[in-house]
């Protein structure tokens, strides 16, 4: 397990309930464990320590701050904002801060879970659980295995002249039990039973029995324990057992560590996202690096959230699922991956490296981005039988912009619908562009005062179609014919429309800079779009 540092404890904890103050020696200090002050006991050596100042005064604690500095400890706790900054700095330890009013056992359960629950690099635990496969074959005298519910391989033995089967390599080498009817069917037995169950060969040229158990925690089937059956010690039923209860254990700590790594980097995202995040330590929490070049590996956001049809009294957890359905498809493809949910929108960090920005693709690459968010909208679609959309942004140098791929994909979001529920930033580029001149131009009333305004109250009040004419004429590069075969219509009724438009409401068409204006104003603002 690596060893937490104050960065990864601020990672867990940081925000409202603990603030830090001062960090004189960096966030890659090592925290160890978080120690409750007690004033009638000498204060002893403990390096990494973190120290809580129970029954001190956030101003009078900076004696204590010097002497956790001597005792090799790597911070002080205050209740209050009123710590001693100054003195902090000078003895070199980080100086955090709580609420006045928090307690002290809270602090110290929730700083203490947080250090103890560290993931590894992996996130994963999977070490532990093969040096258990390896203790369980030695003590019962059988290659073994340690599977999830799912049958997928976890962890297996690997002590040497024990013999295997064909189901046995054929399961380590895809990390997945090869599935059968009679597999099955042991599988239902093995669920069933309280305990270890032996189980006959399946049938096949060299398949051997098997002795097997299930993993339980408090009724929840964490996993089983498979042992090849060539012969085994005497006790081996005992020792399986045994080794079921330790899986449990192992399996329960390697899920808290996966969830931890889960809120931690979902956590770094949400602050990458708003643009708060330190992209240097982001790129190493969530192991995106230098690409090849040596440059910020690129990056890309992608953006999926729920159709309005969904009622606000679902909304809430059908978007929980969608969120558990996104990191799932993107850990299987990437691995280790950071995903969040914010404000009812799924929002993933996907590694950019061999993806190409610039010009829109036009056909599908199903191993990429785009065939990534196909694959969830219509998975997601048939599992929570509500459509979903997904918006990608543009693929971006590293971690310090991810705020503008986030922006993209929002924007993509907005201009997606049941005809195109999919879509990169580039393929939508015009509507997108559109979208954000119709916001830019509404904001400021000198951009949005002129003819256009003129134009549809007249239209309004008198049933005319001047506006109509007017887009369809501008859209046919001012061909009258053109404008005339887009609107339906002879060409001689657009002359006229746009002749009394020009003389009744004051519109200059001979003048290249109002006919732009008016165009952009008309297609945005009036809400003309393409339609004629």
């Amino acid at each position: 397990m690596d060893a937490c540092t104050l960065g990864d404890l601020l990672d867990v904890v940081g925000g409202p309930s603990v603030r830090l103050q001062t960090a004189p020696a960096g966030l890659a200090v090592p925290v160890t464990e978080a120690l409750l002050y007690d004033a009638h006991a000498p204060l002893t050596r403990a390096p990494g320590a973190l120290l809580l100042a129970v029954g001190v005064r956030a101003s009078a604690a900076g004696p204590l701050a010097r002497a956790a500095a001597e005792a090799g400890m790597s911070g002080l706790v205050v209740r209050g904002p009123d710590g001693p900054l100054a003195e902090a700095e000078s003895a070199g330890v980080a100086l955090l801060s709580v609420d006045e009013d928090a307690a002290w056992h809270h602090v110290h359960l929730l700083l203490a879970s947080a250090i103890g629950a560290r993931p590894s690099a992996t996130g994963s635990g999977l070490g532990d659980l093969f040096a258990l496969a390896d203790a369980v074959a030695a003590a019962v005298g059988g290659a073994t295995a340690i599977e999830d519910p799912r049958q997928r391989i976890l962890a297996y033995s690997t002590v040497p002249g024990q013999p295997v089967d064909e189901d046995r390599r054929t399961g380590i080498l895809g990390l997945q039990v090869p599935g059968s009817p009679a597999n099955s069917e042991q599988y239902r037995v093995l669920f069933a039973a309280e305990g270890v169950v032996r189980l006959p060969a399946l049938a096949g040229s060299d398949n051997l029995p098997r002795l097997a158990v299930a993993v339980r925690a408090g009724g929840e089937t964490l996993g089983s324990l498979w042992v090849v059956d060539d012969g085994l010690a005497p006790d081996a039923e005992e020792a399986l057992a045994q080794g079921a209860s330790t899986a449990a254990l192992l399996l329960l700590r390697a899920r808290a560590a996966q969830e931890l790594a889960r809120h931690q980097n979902g956590d770094l995202l949400r602050r990458l996202l708003d643009g708060t995040a330190d992209p240097a330590g982001a790129a190493h929490r969530l192991g995106m690096g230098l690409g090849p070049d040596g440059n910020p590996a690129p990056v890309r956001v992608a953006a999926f959230v729920l159709d309005s049809s969904v009622s606000a009294a679902d909304v809430e957890q059908t978007a929980l699922r969608l969120l558990d359905l996104v990191r799932l498809q993107c850990e299987a493809r990437y691995g280790r991956h950071a995903v969040v949910l914010v404000d009812g929108v799924v929002y993933a960090l996907l590694p950019a490296l061999g993806e190409r920005g610039g010009a829109p693709r036009r056909r599908t690459n199903r191993h990429g981005h785009r065939g990534l968010a196909e694959d969830i909208v219509g998975r997601a679609g048939q599992a929570l039988r509500v459509p979903v959309r997904a918006g990608l942004g543009d693929v971006v140098g590293g971690l310090a912009e991810v705020r503008a791929s986030r922006d993209d994909a929002d924007l993509v979001l907005r201009v997606l619908g049941p005809e195109l529920p999919v879509a990169t930033v580039e393929e939508v580029r015009p509507r997108v562009t559109l979208l954000r001149l119709t916001e830019v131009l509404g904001e400021r009333r000198e951009l949005s005062a002129g003819g256009w305004r003129r134009v549809l109250a007249h239209d309004a009040e008198h049933g005319t179609e001047y506006a109509r004419t007017l887009v369809a004429w501008l859209d046919a590069g001012c061909d009258m014919a053109g404008a005339a075969r887009l609107l339906a219509v002879h060409a001689n009724t657009c002359r006229y429309r746009l002749r009394q438009a020009q003389q009744q409401l004051g519109i200059d068409l001979d003048d290249p800079d109002e006919r732009l204006v008016l165009w952009l104003q008309l297609r945005t603002l009036g809400g003309l779009g393409s339609r004629h």
